[in-house]
């Protein structure tokens, strides 16, 4: 049996703003597996175990270069807020953006040798990384990037450091701007619902039904009448439907009029989006939760110990 912590409590909580014991309860019967209870949690309690979902918890910044038709997309993670506002810290991460841009380095390794120098550090970027890295105190790294070169027009929105989009498209740049602002909001998954990963889909319908096998069992135990096949699968397939609809970017309600979509704007305009990338800051990074009890106790047995 594995041991639930309060500190798994915590994280889950914060991950779901679901109620403790139920945190407690998803994370028993999945043996601490983190995703799984999430998953749980889900099931049992619907939307309200994911309204916090998307919190990010690591730190970084999100940054681009544009020169025409040609640009870059970057993520660069560092341990602790205070670092993202450092000069040198984002000296260097606008300098990254441009040497995408300018090389198209193939991956990380690539954009890491190519050559940069900053702070007295050199010749390389890899070598100014580990130069501030020893400088500030903290270690920073670049996570992800991508270059855009492929001739379609560019448009790209910054919200803050922490957001960043870049939309791919043909015809009115300030529909395509209205898209990108667009997208940091709403946060879609594909262009359309038949761009939409198949595991993600997968996994709504897998939550879709595990909730209307838990409604039934709800309704068996209270002598109700339980639903018939049909009607669940009908159940089920709308609410796939709807998750298709909330999260790719063309059905979606365009923020700036919800009374179209986006694709409804876009036609309005004559303007075609082909593609769009959306970095958000440590997204998919689990941060590490300290439990500063714990580590005080172990600093006092030590010195105990010690003594």
């Amino acid at each position: 049996m594995v041991a639930i912590t309060a500190s798994m409590v915590a994280e889950l909580r914060g991950k779901t703003d679901a109620p403790m014991m139920e945190c407690k309860r998803a994370l028993t019967e999945a043996q601490g597996d983190m995703a799984k209870a999430e998953e749980l949690l889900r099931v049992k309690l619907g939307s309200k175990a994911g309204k916090a979902a998307g919190r990010i918890t690591a730190e970084g910044v999100i940054t681009s270069y544009m020169d025409g038709d040609v640009g870059a997309l970057l993520e660069v993670n560092c341990e602790t807020d205070f670092v993202t506002k450092n000069d040198s810290f984002l000296a260097l991460a606008n300098a990254a953006a441009k040497l995408i841009a300018q090389n198209n380095p193939a991956d990380l390794a690539a954009l890491a040798a190519l050559p940069y120098s900053q702070d007295g550090f050199g010749p390389t970027l890899e070598d100014v990384r580990k130069g501030l890295i020893g400088k500030i105190g903290e270690n920073m790294s670049f996570r992800r990037f991508k270059c855009f070169a492929s001739g379609a027009k560019l448009a790209t929105y910054l919200h803050g450091t922490r957001i960043g989009v870049v939309v791919e498209f043909e015809g009115d740049a300030t529909a395509a701007k209205d898209v990108a602002m667009h997208i940091a909001a709403m946060k879609p998954v594909a262009l359309s619902a038949a761009d939409v990963p198949a595991d993600l889909v997968a996994r709504e319908r897998s939550v879709a039904a595990a909730k209307a096998a838990e409604d039934a069992s709800v309704a068996t135990a209270a002598g109700k009448p339980v639903q018939s096949s049909e009607i669940v699968a009908k159940r089920i397939e709308g609410g796939v439907q709807k998750y298709l609809k909330e999260v790719s970017l063309f059905n979606q309600s365009f923020v700036k009029n919800d009374k179209q979509t986006v694709e409804q704007m876009l036609k309005a305009t004559g303007t075609t989006v082909k593609a769009f990338t959306l970095y958000v800051v440590g997204e998919g990074i689990e941060k590490k939760v300290e439990d500063f009890a714990a580590e005080v106790a172990a600093q006092l047995a030590a010195v105990k110990q010690a003594g």
